[in-house]
C-alpha cells in the first residue's frame, strides 16, 4: 500500500478532496431551505445523504486504486451489458422525475444507470481498442464500439435525457478520435456523423411537433429567459438574479435569497449560481481555476502513461469532466438549452458523485502503474 500511496498524483488528490468538501458545504447551504420548507425534512437531509455518497465513493476508491486497470477493462464488458439492460428496463418501469425516467428508486437513494454508462464506456473502449490494436484498419473492428454506443445513447434519449446523451456521445466520439485508427476510416465516420446530424436536424424542423413534444421544443427557446420569468425561463432568470446579488464578494455563506424556493433545486445543477450569490464572483473564478488544474493533472497523467489503455482512460475522464462543466455552466448562463447536468464536485447527486470518484480513481490508478513501472526501470539500471 505504501508503494501505491507513493505514486498517487498528490496535487490532484488534494485538490479533488478539497473540491468535494467545498461541494458538500455548498450542498448544505443551498439545500437546507428546500429540505425543510418543501419536503418537511431536516435541513441537514441532503447534506447527510451527500456525505454518505462521498463516504461510499471514498471506500470504492481505496479498493479501485489497488487493482490494475487491465482488470477493469475485462470487467467492463459484463458491467456494460448490465447497464444496457437497466436502461432498457427503465423504459418500461421507470417513473418520471424531473420529466425523465432515468432513475431506479430504491427508497433512501436512487440509481441513474446512464451516469454509470458514461464512465464504463470509457473503460470498455480503452480496453477494446487495446485488444484490437493490430486491427484498427478494419471497419468491422473499429465500428463496433460506435454501434454499441449509439444503441446506449438511443436508450438514454428515450428517457428522455438530452444532456446525458450529449455528454455520453461527446465522450465516445472523443475517444474514437484519440485512438490510432486508420485516418481514412476516421474521415469517413466523421463525414457520416456530420451528415447524419444535418439530416436529423432537417427532419426535426420539417416535422414540427410530430417527433418531439412541446416540452422538448421549449428547451430550444433559451434566449432572453427573464422575458419568460413566470414560465420556462424561471430557473435561468432566477440564476441571473442570484449572480447579480452576489457581486464580487457575495452576500456571505448561507445568505442566498434565491434558494428560498425561487430556484426549484438550487443544490443540483444551479449550485454555481448559489456559490456566486453567497461567496461572490472571485470565489467562482477560483473554482474555475481549480477545474482547469484538475483537467491539467488528468491529461498530464494520461500523457505519462506507458500504455495506450491508461492514456485513453485519462483522456476520456478529462473529456467527461470538461463536458459536464461546459454543459452545466453554459446552460445555467443561458448560452445553450438547459439540460439539468450536474456540476462536477459541487452538485448534489449520488450516482454522479460515485461515477466521478470512480473516474478519478481510474486516473490515480494509471498514475500508480506509471510510477511503479518507472521505479522498476530505475532499479534495473
Amino acid at each position: 500500500m505504501k508503494k501505491v500511496f507513493r505514486n498517487l498524483d498528490k496535487p490532484l488528490l488534494i485538490l479533488t478532496l478539497l473540491l468535494f468538501v467545498f461541494g458538500l458545504i455548498m450542498v448544505f447551504s443551498a439545500s437546507n431551505v428546500t429540505a425543510f420548507a418543501r419536503y418537511s425534512a431536516s435541513p441537514y437531509y441532503y447534506f447527510f445523504k451527500q456525505a454518505i455518497f462521498l463516504g461510499a465513493g471514498l471506500f470504492a476508491s481505496v479498493l479501485m486504486i489497488k487493482r490494475n486497470t487491465k482488470l477493469y477493462g475485462i470487467l467492463s464488458w459484463p458491467i456494460l451489458i448490465i447497464i444496457i439492460g437497466m436502461l432498457a428496463v427503465l423504459l418500461v418501469v421507470g417513473k418520471l422525475k424531473n420529466q425523465a425516467a432515468s432513475w431506479f428508486d430504491l427508497g433512501f437513494f436512487s440509481i441513474q444507470p446512464s451516469e454509470f454508462a458514461k464512465v464504463f464506456i470509457i473503460i470498455w473502449m480503452a480496453r477494446y481498442y487495446e485488444v484490437n490494436e493490430e486491427r484498427l484498419d478494419h471497419y468491422g473492428v473499429v465500428l463496433i464500439p460506435l454501434i454499441v454506443s449509439f444503441f446506449i445513447a438511443f436508450l438514454i434519449m428515450l428517457q428522455p435525457d438530452l444532456g446525458t446523451a450529449i455528454i455520453f456521445g461527446g465522450v465516445v466520439f472523443s475517444i474514437f478520435l484519440m485512438e490510432p485508427i486508420h485516418p481514412k476510416i476516421k474521415r469517413q465516420v466523421l463525414g457520416t456523423a456530420l451528415c447524419g446530424i444535418f439530416i436529423a436536424a432537417l427532419v426535426l424542423i420539417s416535422s414540427g411537433t410530430k417527433l418531439i413534444n412541446a416540452r422538448q421544443l421549449q428547451r430550444f427557446d433559451f434566449t432572453n429567459p427573464c422575458d419568460r420569468l413566470l414560465d420556462t425561463g424561471s430557473q435561468v432568470c432566477n440564476g441571473y438574479i442570484a449572480i447579480n446579488n452576489g457581486g464580487m464578494t457575495g452576500l456571505g455563506l448561507g445568505n442566498s435569497t434565491q434558494k428560498y424556493l425561487y430556484l426549484a433545486e438550487p443544490y443540483t445543477d444551479f449550485i454555481f449560481t448559489i456559490i456566486v450569490e453567497e461567496l461572490g464572483v472571485l470565489v467562482a473564478l477560483a473554482v474555475l481555476v481549480c477545474y482547469i488544474f484538475v483537467l491539467y493533472r488528468v491529461i498530464r497523467t494520461g500523457k505519462q502513461s506507458y500504455t495506450n489503455r491508461g492514456a485513453v482512460m485519462c483522456y476520456g475522464v478529462a473529456v467527461y469532466i470538461f463536458l459536464h462543466i461546459a454543459v452545466n455552466l453554459l446552460g445555467v448562463l443561458g448560452l445553450i438549452p438547459l439540460t439539468g447536468v450536474p456540476l462536477p464536485f459541487l452538485s448534489y447527486g449520488g450516482s454522479y458523485t460515485l461515477c466521478l470518484i470512480i473516474a478519478l480513481s481510474l486516473v490515480q490508478r494509471v498514475s500508480v502503474e506509471t510510477g511503479v513501472r518507472n521505479e522498476l526501470k530505475k532499479n534495473q539500471k
